[in-house]
């Protein structure tokens, strides 16, 4: 009721800038160049947490973006959903073109032209199926205190965006919390991970979905330690192995089950150990899970951009 009585007013009432505040604007001209007037930057935080995926974000968390994110996350500003959706857009295609580079002729197209599935970095996604956004959930602790979900509304919103573009891409709500996690305000990066650590997991049935994808692309508003964005990846890696290897019917027999988790656990094993050699994670990640999966957020810490610099 509350998002439904949030969605109502924003129609009724003067809007203000997310950004800067000024009267009568979702987000102003220039909060909105401060959102997407930019191309999307490969970003990285130092340190990185063991088996974080490439990550492309759309803009530096600071200013006008900081005050845009934290008005549509924790104030309830729903129709900032669209112009954030559309900055996710362009990280998730900075982030897709990363992993199947572009033809220089084919560049321009998926820039800004329609897209078909088969051209461009869709063309490349291995032709098993669509592109999933998969977003990080939050606690359901935090959906109630917000009355939303603000990573799985922007979701939303940029796989909108990239469809109109023809785009073949969905949102998979399937990453969910296995157990109470502290809050992670005040907590630096060790802290995090050490918080993080195999709390997420992909849902039943999840694990089909995602190993039929072409591309897996993990989404946020937010990257700043990292560590939500590496245990999502280490979820999904989990799952799509498990999927492919030992991907029994609902009527599998009890030795069957036992060995698909007993795989599972030597993916994660596996996984560790790759987390800890970064030479052997990108020899498996070359024909693995790993080779599907890229990340994309609407901001990160300024401080990650500093990638760009080498």
């Amino acid at each position: 009721m509350r998002a439904w009585w949030q969605d109502l007013t924003d129609l009724v009432l003067p809007a203000e800038c997310g950004g800067c505040g000024r009267p009568r604007a979702v987000l102003c001209p220039e909060c909105r160049a401060a959102l997407s007037g930019a191309a999307p930057r490969r970003v990285r935080p130092d340190p990185a947490p063991p088996g974080l995926p490439v990550v492309h974000a759309a803009a530096p968390y600071e200013d006008e973006v900081r005050a845009a994110l934290l008005a549509h996350k924790e104030r309830g500003a729903l129709t900032l959903a669209t112009p954030l959706g559309t900055a996710l857009a362009g990280a998730v295609r900075a982030a897709l073109e990363h992993l199947s580079p572009l033809d220089p002729r084919r560049r321009a197209t998926a820039s800004g032209g329609p897209l078909s599935e088969g051209s461009g970095w869709l063309g490349s996604a291995g032709g098993r199926g669509p592109v999933l956004l998969v977003p990080v959930p939050s606690s359901r602790r935090a959906v109630r205190a917000r009355g939303h979900d603000p990573a799985r509304r922007i979701a939303l919103a940029a796989a909108g965006e990239l469809r109109r573009t023809g785009a073949p891409v969905r949102v998979l709500t399937v990453l969910r919390q296995r157990r109470a996690v502290a809050d992670q305000a005040g907590l630096d990066s060790r802290q995090r991970r050490h918080n993080l650590a195999g709390a997420l997991e992909v849902a039943a049935g999840g694990d089909r979905l995602l190993a039929g994808a072409g591309r897996v692309v993990l989404v946020d508003d937010l990257m700043t330690t990292g560590a939500s964005l590496a245990e999502a990846a280490r979820a999904v890696r989990v799952a799509v192995a498990g999927a492919d290897a030992y991907g029994g019917e609902a009527g599998e027999a009890t030795g069957e089950r036992i060995r698909r988790r007993a795989g599972k656990r030597m993916t994660e094993a596996t996984t560790e150990g790759e987390d800890r050699n970064p030479a052997a994670r990108g020899k498996t990640d070359a024909n693995g899970a790993g080779a599907m999966i890229c990340a994309a957020v609407v901001a990160a810490s300024p401080d990650g951009f500093e990638i760009n610099r080498n």
